[in-house]
């Protein structure tokens, strides 16, 4: 699939092993990576964020194999899911560092042409969010 606003067609991605089940070497038990995950969300990490932590710290590559349930789906069982989707947080975020760019360099037109771009994109993940019913149908 190309990308959104440029011509790229790139192909790149991560290649996940075919069996679905933890490696022979992991010894942690979906009780300890749940409670983990519980546990750097009340810090205030993002899924990914938590995902990250756990592949690099506890050795857990892929938590879905382990628990069977994603990282997303854990936290929002146990009430700590996020209120803004995490793709839609970050572009929202990124577009109030262009605007504050703005203010201070008022003629640059490249980040003017590139905060239309960015503003596109939440409006559109908001759109799909919305029918999703993830977001609520008023949100703004």
């Amino acid at each position: 699939m190309g990308r959104m606003h440029a011509p790229g067609k790139g192909i790149s991605s991560s290649a996940l092993p075919y069996r679905r089940t933890p490696a022979s070497w992991v010894k942690t038990t979906p009780e300890e990576v749940i409670e983990s995950i519980c546990k750097l969300a009340k810090k205030g990490l993002t899924p990914s964020q938590i995902g990250v932590i756990l592949r690099d710290s506890h050795g857990v590559a892929q938590v879905r194999f382990v628990t069977g349930n994603k990282i997303l789906r854990i936290l929002k069982s146990n009430g700590l899911g996020p209120e803004l989707p995490e793709d839609l947080y970050h572009l929202i975020k990124k577009a109030v560092a262009v605007r504050k760019h703005l203010e201070k360099f008022r003629k640059d037109a490249d980040s003017k042409f590139r905060l239309i771009l960015i503003e596109s994109r939440i409006h559109r993940l908001a759109r799909y969010y919305k029918t999703a019913g993830q977001l609520a149908p008023n949100w703004k």
